[in-house]
């Protein structure tokens, strides 16, 4: 049998799917996209009950042991969590010595890199280090993100409050201020829903590093890097421009129509998994609307459900995860270039629960590409070449 190559040599060939759209890379227990019938599960556990009913980290304990946890096991992963949210101080250091004008991915990226340096089990890469290595990443995802948006604007930045939950924590941290508690339901849905999605681009970066018998940081910086593009991660802060200069409901339908005459992407619809809503929208858009009554600012998921409406009624297409975090994280007071790194303060949980599962069943990742270029070309001496 022929492999790849030599049938694109013989004139036949492999049509590798773009994307690698539909191509299943393995087998994981984590989490179950059903993109047909818009659901989504964590270890078996309907998305829309968790994002009701249980905390951010009660979701990170069901995504790293299999099980949602008792109060017991739930406090022994709180603890340590809580214990090491602080940044180590040279780390604090460095982040003041960046250009006040970096962006905050660049700064993620960065900042996850330098914490690796400052681990205390170092090199370690037995399961208890690793399983220690993803508390940290957890607990200091948050206050690199808060940290960073303070000295970038010329401010202290606000230690950790260990008495506060993940959710609220940060936005104590960015803000100086205990927040309100529909601010940290909201906020705790979100971290939610988003904790983890199967073999999304970054998940699979950070896997595919895995996969050569990389460190954990290294993996988690791949991550990083991939969650920064706009296809991925970036969506919600341009769907959130998109809202801001519509600046009224009444002004969306108009809007869409001159953007789609124009073939301006729209941001925040479609998804390469589901073919209906994206599950996930659902509760985001309840929770901001719940949020937008308590802050009396409903204009935000106004133009939003205006935009959808024109939207879905010239393309069929529906809203994807994107569509509603963004006036949820905008009615939170989250700067709009904060909203990618909150999407990977979230996301660091699900990216160490794969990690985790890519050492168990390691391979090393190597496909092959399908070659469409020339073969067989005859050599010329640079003077023979025109």
């Amino acid at each position: 049998m022929m492999d790849i190559n030599e049938k694109t040599v013989a004139g036949e060939s492999a049509h590798a799917p773009k994307g690698l759209e539909g191509v299943v890379f393995g087998a994981s227990s984590i989490t179950f996209l059903d993109g047909l019938g818009g659901r989504m599960f964590y270890r078996g556990y309907n998305i829309l009950d968790l994002a009701e009913k249980a905390t951010y980290e009660e979701v990170v304990h069901l995504l790293w042991q299999g099980e949602l946890p008792t109060r017991e096991k739930l406090a022994a992963l709180v603890k340590p969590i809580v214990r090491q949210r602080a940044l180590p101080a040279p780390v604090l250091r460095f982040l003041k010595t960046l250009p006040p004008k970096s962006h905050p991915m660049e700064v993620v990226r960065t900042g996850v890199s330098l914490l690796s340096h400052y681990d205390p089990d170092g090199p370690d890469g037995s399961p208890e280090a690793v399983r220690r290595k993803s508390e940290r990443l957890v607990a200091r995802m948050a206050t690199l993100v808060a940290a960073w948006d303070r000295i970038r604007k010329g401010r202290r930045p606000v230690a950790p409050n260990p008495k506060l939950s993940h959710a609220a924590n940060f936005l104590y941290m960015l803000t100086g201020r205990v927040p309100g508690p529909v601010d940290v339901r909201a906020l705790d849905t979100y971290l939610a829903l988003l904790a983890d999605h199967d073999l999304n681009a970054s998940t699979f970066a950070a896997c595919i590093v895995t996969s050569t018998m990389s460190d954990v940081y290294s993996a988690v910086t791949a991550a990083v890097a991939a969650l920064k593009g706009p296809l991925h991660g970036g969506a919600n802060e341009k769907a959130m421009e998109m809202f801001i200069a519509i600046g009224e409901p009444s002004k969306a339908d108009a809007w869409i129509e001159k953007a789609l005459a124009e073939k301006k992407k729209i941001m925040g619809f479609g998804h390469r998994v589901y073919k209906v809503e994206d599950p996930r929208s659902v509760p985001l858009r309840a929770i901001a609307r719940k949020l937008g009554q308590a802050k009396g600012d409903l204009r935000w998921l106004d133009v939003a459900v205006k935009v959808e409406e024109a939207f879905t009624r010239r393309k069929k297409i529906k809203t994807n995860v994107d569509f509603y975090s963004a006036p949820l994280l905008y009615l939170l007071g989250i700067p709009m270039d904060l909203f990618t790194p909150m999407f990977a303060v979230s996301r660091v949980a699900g990216w160490c629960a794969h990690i985790v599962e890519q050492m168990e069943r390691n391979r090393i990742v190597r496909p092959r590409t399908e070659y469409a270029g020339p073969t067989d070309r005859a050599f010329a001496p640079i003077e023979a070449r025109t």
